[in-house]
């Protein structure tokens, strides 16, 4: 069943939207999109600010920044459906006020209690807002301008969690960390005066009741699976908490399945779509990339920060080439699919992912520098762009058009998972690897010294700064170290994307172009010469 035709149909106010609307939408959505986005990542560079205004310990801080992930993962399928029935645009403006007013509570919070529950309350915001964003583009734009129109998309969301934590860390440095929550209050107030006077309403009336049952057990799966991924680094991945959280996931989601299979029809997410290549397909591509993305992120900034020595604020800058690279790609990708058709267009993006994961296990060196890892960046950010955007494009496109909150959440979910799990395994990979590497390097080094140096190569630089004559040598076999398991690392990664790129090339989605529009709907839905809505 391929489901990618026109959606316009469903909306509420009638009629295709003429070129200046389509643009305003887009603009607007992408807005509420990064408010969203930029408070997943911006709370990571005031992790010490945070400890010393409430006194809070390491896990707390933690708990703080994790727990917003947690509460967005765990309600988009719900809340996507929800705003599938009610109205999209109702559920956007309450979201948009949900996350407003909890973003200014957790900028005002005095205390780690009220900051967790304003993060929290947030999350539940963030879950109403972020699957309505694409779904308004699928159910509103018409075919042949929805492909860039979530290649826009698709940038803001690849891009804008590097460009969020670049202007929160921005704020850190020259105000304060409480600065940080004034980015997505204002943006949340732009998004929503745009979305009264820009959005169209679109809903989709079921004939089925609404799937209780199937939304708890997800929200039960969700949470479970993505607390084990957040905590099972931390505490262990043999913890009881870990083990209980593990099994407790695993039979909510074999549940879940289970009871999708029966409801058929009348399910929250109809499993069986998962049989179509588009939806398999764009979902597991999603999945990896954004894993390896987010994995490559976690080891960036310890070698920007700890072996190069470089402040939080000059480290995050160093990302935004890739960023810049990763939004560009995302927005081309769209022409590239026209030409070549999807799944070469994802094959190449892989292809081209895995060759500056290659490079910069290649060329990494601490002499070198920023230099030795900036051309794999470049080329991950633009494979990782041409990925993205026709995967996300192949999973709503699976789904049928009353399904298109529902369709966006689990582009959302699949996001959210694959960035839990590749923080977790290539993390621990990198973790690993700096291990077993540095212990031939502690030789002579004072064993205080020695044993802050295994446990990472931040603690080392530390261990450094006070132990005299051996500071350089346990500083150079430190770097020397986390290099070392920085490469596994990246040859893990490269792994991934081959055998990422020899199922897309046998099981990708399918390798056509849009449609091209006929004349009639060329004159509908075409700007006029001097208002082009895409660039």
């Amino acid at each position: 069943m391929n489901t990618n035709q026109p959606l316009h149909a469903a909306q509420a106010d009638g009629g295709v939207p003429d070129a200046r609307r389509l643009r305003m939408i887009l603009i607007t959505v992408s807005i509420a999109l990064m408010a969203v986005i930029a408070s997943v990542s911006g709370l990571n560079v005031a992790q010490t600010h945070l400890a010393v205004e409430f006194g809070a310990s390491q896990s707390t801080v933690l708990w703080i920044i994790n727990i917003y992930t947690l509460a967005l993962a765990a309600l988009l399928l719900p809340l996507g459906a929800v705003g599938d029935r009610l109205g999209r645009k109702p559920m956007l403006i309450a979201g948009l006020g949900v996350f407003g007013a909890a973003s200014v509570v957790a900028g005002l919070a005095r205390s780690a209690e009220v900051m967790l529950a304003a993060r929290v309350v947030s999350g539940v915001g963030a879950a109403m807002i972020m699957p309505i964003t694409l779904a308004v583009i699928t159910s509103t734009f018409p075919e042949e301008r929805r492909g860039k129109a979530i290649g826009v998309w698709t940038g803001v969301a690849g891009g804008g969690g590097v460009l969020g934590m670049f202007l929160s860390a921005l704020l850190v440095d020259v105000a304060d960390w409480r600065w940080l929550f004034v980015l997505p209050v204002v943006l949340t107030l732009v998004a929503l005066a745009m979305t009264l006077t820009s959005i169209p309403d679109s809903r989709e009336p079921s004939a089925h009741r609404f799937d209780t049952v199937g939304a708890l057990v997800s929200i039960v799966a969700v949470v479970s699976l993505i607390f084990v991924l957040q905590e099972g680094p931390e505490h262990g991945w043999s913890a009881p908490a870990t083990l209980i959280g593990l099994t407790v996931g695993l039979v909510a989601a074999i549940g879940f399945v289970a009871w999708e299979l029966h409801r058929r029809d009348a399910s929250l997410l109809d499993v069986r779509l998962f049989r179509e290549r588009g939806l398999a397909g764009g979902s597991i591509t999603l999945l990896t990339v954004f894993g390896v993305q987010a994995g490559i992120a976690v080891v960036l900034f310890p070698f920007l920060q700890a072996v190069l020595g470089w402040s939080g604020l000059l480290s995050t800058a160093a990302l935004m080439p890739m960023a810049v690279m990763m939004m560009a790609a995302s927005g081309l990708a769209p022409t590239l699919v026209v030409r070549i058709g999807a799944r070469s267009t994802t094959a190449v993006g892989i292809a081209l992912a895995g060759v500056g994961l290659a490079l910069m296990a290649l060329l990494v060196s601490v002499s070198g520098g920023y230099l030795t890892i900036l051309p794999g960046m470049l080329a991950m950010g633009v494979g990782m762009g041409l990925s993205m955007t026709p995967s996300t494009e192949a999973i709503t496109g699976s789904l049928p058009r009353e399904k298109q909150g529902v369709a966006s959440a689990l582009n959302d979910v699949t996001r959210e998972f694959g960035t839990a799990l590749g923080i977790a395994l290539l993390g621990a990979l990198v973790a690993d690897g700096y291990r077993g590497a540095i212990e031939g390097r502690l030789n002579g080094i004072p064993r205080q010294a020695a044993d802050t140096a295994r446990e990472g190569v931040a603690n080392a630089v530390e261990a450094a700064e006070s132990s005299g004559p051996y500071a350089r040598e346990l500083l150079h076999a430190a770097q020397q170290s986390f290099v070392d398991g920085w490469q596994q690392a990246m040859w893990a990664g490269v792994a991934v994307m081959g055998v990422l790129l020899v199922h897309v090339a046998f099981r990708g989605p399918a390798n056509t172009a849009p449609a091209v529009a006929d004349e009639a709907t060329e004159a509908v839905a075409a700007p006029a010469p001097a208002a082009r809505p895409f660039p």
